[in-house]
C-alpha cells in the first residue's frame, strides 16, 4: 500500500510544470476578468495548489527519504535518453493548460478522468522516468550498464543524474529505487572548458 501511495505521488510530481501553469492561467484569467471568481474556479485553484505539494512530497519521498542504500557501481555504458521522453509530455500540459475551460465542471471533469487514465498506465506500467519536472530541475535521464562493485554480471537501469555522465572505471554510488526510476548520487561529470 506505501508503494502504490508513493508512486501515486511521484505521478502527480510529474505534472508539477502543468498544474503551475494552469494556476497561472486561472489567476490571470481572474484578474482579467475573463472567468469569474467563484467558488468552484477557487476550488479548482486550490485542487491545482494540492496536487502541487503532493507531486513535491512524492518526489522528496522517493528521493531524499527512500530507504533504498546507495549501492556501489561502476558505469560501463551511459547514453542520455532525456530527449526521448521530455517533449511529448509538453503536447499533454498545453492541451490541459491552453485548451481546456476548466472553469467548467465538465471540462474538470474531463480533466480528472484523463489524469486518471494517464497515472494508471504510468503506474502500471512503472513509466516513472517520464518526468519532465525533475529535467527541468536540471536532472538528465540515461540508460545505462553498469557491475556492481565486487561483481561481474553487467545490467541495465535508467537513472536520473544532475549533469553530464561521462564513463568512466571510478565508482559510483546509485540509489536504485527500480529499473525505471534510480538516481545516481556521485559520478564524474565532464565540466566544459
Amino acid at each position: 500500500m506505501i508503494d502504490i501511495i508513493k508512486n501515486t505521488l511521484l505521478y502527480f510530481s510529474a505534472f508539477i510544470p502543468m498544474y503551475l501553469l494552469i494556476q497561472v492561467r486561472f489567476i490571470a484569467d481572474i484578474i482579467f476578468d475573463n472567468v469569474v471568481a467563484n467558488a468552484f474556479t477557487i476550488t479548482v485553484l486550490c485542487f491545482m495548489g494540492l496536487m502541487i505539494i503532493l507531486g513535491l512530497i512524492g518526489l522528496l519521498w522517493n528521493i531524499k527519504w527512500c530507504r533504498e542504500k546507495s549501492e556501489r557501481v561502476i558505469i560501463k555504458q551511459a547514453n542520455n535518453i532525456t530527449d526521448q521522453h521530455f517533449l511529448g509530455y509538453f503536447s499533454i500540459f498545453i492541451l490541459f493548460a491552453l485548451g481546456f475551460d476548466l472553469s467548467r465542471v465538465s471540462m474538470f471533469g474531463l480533466f480528472l478522468c484523463i489524469t486518471l487514465f494517464i497515472g494508471i498506465v504510468y503506474i502500471q506500467n512503472k513509466l516513472f522516468f517520464i518526468n519532465p519536472f525533475l529535467n527541468i530541475l536540471g536532472f538528465n535521464f540515461y540508460e545505462i550498464k553498469y557491475v556492481k562493485v565486487g561483481q561481474t554480471e553487467t545490467r541495465t537501469t535508467k537513472i536520473f543524474y544532475r549533469g553530464r555522465l561521462i564513463v568512466t572505471n571510478d565508482p559510483c554510488n546509485i540509489k536504485l529505487k527500480n529499473e525505471h526510476f534510480s538516481f545516481l548520487e556521485y559520478c564524474k561529470e565532464k565540466r566544459p572548458d
